[in-house]
């Protein structure tokens, strides 16, 4: 027989079947915005960059933290080279025949950030960049308190190297773990690439766009 949800079926007698109230998962919940979150778990990681907003790359919804590299981003500047997101293009530049007149990275991307309300998600967005550089979640406290997360995801997320910070109720964020610096990593490749020139798009854009704020705060 069917029982209403958040009911526990129990048996009364040789034919009676009633319900009595269950105990079921509270939802989790994100205690503030994606981006507030993302901007304040970056000094706990050790992270130095700009959070940029967040893009989806190859389907994942994640934060990339990137930085300028002065040199090349002045040399960029001179040659007029501007950011090329064409996946196809950027491709090229690893030929052998092309490699030497690429341009060079003019970010440096410290690290990539998924926030998720629960570590499976956020394993799943951040997992491919782990084979780059350093990754992160942000979970909220509660989905850390559990069996799951103990058993089925800290082995994981230690053999891929990700860190992880908990955000509580009040949105006050701790660190749980640190990424860790033993995990094997993959060198520059071409998707790697495309991905250091959409984080010079964005954080030229961000740029731009704060040069801009401070320009009508001081008209």
């Amino acid at each position: 027989m069917a029982v209403p949800p958040g009911q526990t079926a129990t048996t009364s007698g040789s034919s009676g079947v009633r319900s009595i109230p269950g105990r079921t998962a509270p939802r989790l919940e994100l205690p503030s915005h994606p981006a507030d979150l993302a901007e304040r778990a970056v000094p706990l990681l050790g992270w130095q960059g700009t959070v940029l907003p967040q893009l989806t790359l190859f389907g994942r919804r994640v934060f990339v933290v990137a930085r300028l590299r002065p040199d090349a981003h002045a040399e960029r500047i001179a040659m007029g080279l501007r950011p090329v997101t064409d996946r196809t293009t950027v491709a090229t530049w690893l030929w052998p025949e092309l490699e030497r007149s690429a341009p060079p990275p003019a970010v440096h991307i410290a690290g990539v950030l998924a926030v998720a309300r629960h570590w499976r998600t956020g394993m799943a967005a951040t997992v491919p960049f782990a084979r780059y550089g350093e990754a992160a979640l942000v979970l909220p406290t509660a989905a850390a308190m559990s069996h799951d997360y103990v058993d089925n995801f800290l082995p994981r997320a230690r053999m891929y190297g990700l860190g992880v910070v908990t955000a509580d109720e009040v949105a006050n964020l701790d660190l749980d773990l640190a990424c860790g610096d033993d995990r094997l990593t993959l060198g520059e490749d071409a998707v790697w690439r495309w991905v250091h020139e959409v984080a010079y798009e964005q954080l030229r854009a961000c740029e731009a766009a704060g040069f801009a704020a401070q320009g009508m705060r001081n008209d």
